[in-house]
């Protein structure tokens, strides 16, 4: 069972997973400082002074926050965006490696091309003999 536990731990699959996890959770703190530190507190001094964090609603023996709702909310958008921007960038190098001209061939290749398959078919035919 031990064997077959590190086998599973050492793929490079759950390495992989590890890693993005890590650094996924380290990125989130970045966006929430944003969001928080220097995002929230230009659309207060926008709109006159209003402090996000603070904005609550009381509601019985409750209190409603929504100003934090707010900056989860802006929180999810800016990590969203930043994740697509991230994928839009390795997919443009993705198309550039698939748009890599495959070299073509000239006659003299294309002609010895089919003569070593011909030579090839009449191998495995007189193998089959």
């Amino acid at each position: 069972m031990l064997k077959e536990f590190k086998k599973f731990a050492i793929k490079g699959n759950v390495i992989d997973l590890a890693v993005g996890v890590i650094i996924g959770t380290a990125f989130g703190k970045i966006v929430t400082s944003l969001v928080n530190d220097i995002v929230m507190p230009l659309f207060g001094v926008l709109l006159g002074g209003v402090d996000f964090s603070k904005l609550q609603y009381p509601f019985g023996d409750a209190i409603i926050k929504y100003g934090a709702f707010l900056q989860t909310v802006l929180d999810f958008f800016i990590i969203a965006f930043s994740v697509f921007l991230f994928i839009r960038f390795f997919e443009r190098f993705k198309r550039k490696d698939e748009q890599k001209p495959v070299p073509t061939l000239t006659n003299e290749e294309k002609l010895l091309t089919e003569i070593r398959d011909l030579l090839k078919k009449d191998v495995q035919q007189e193998r089959e003999f």
